[in-house]
């Protein structure tokens, strides 16, 4: 399954400008979205988002050292990443959930899952 990313919504909604004809408007966009949470220099950047009911985070490891990105109550694990690869949660409870790097416990983050959606 291919998840719209922000840029491949950005052209398409470009493209459907140019073929309307018609001057760009604020549209309201109702479906889940992702966030991407970079892994570099042995950090989480950023170390905190705040996402909707039903949004994604997606893990991107850049160092060289494989990572984790697994929650401090173990309830989920996004699982190893090696350099240049990613892995992504889909997260459906409200809540903080912090998380950690359990090769490197001091790297540690949160996801803030707000219990509405404003898509």
């Amino acid at each position: 399954m291919h998840r719209l990313t922000r840029r491949d919504f950005g052209r398409a909604l470009g493209c459907a400008f140019a073929l309307a004809g018609s001057a760009p408007r604020v549209l309201a966009h109702d479906g889940p979205h992702e966030v991407e949470v970079r892994i570099s220099r042995f950090a989480f950047e950023p170390a905190l988002v705040e996402i909707a009911i039903g949004d994604t985070v997606v893990w991107i490891n850049d160092d060289p050292a494989p990572h984790t990105a697994t929650a401090a109550d173990s309830s989920w694990d996004a699982g190893e990443m090696m350099r240049d690869t990613s892995a992504a949660i889909t997260f459906d409870q409200p809540g903080e959930h912090p998380y950690l790097c359990t090769f490197h416990p001091q790297m540690q983050g949160k996801v803030v899952v707000r219990p509405e959606s404003n898509h």
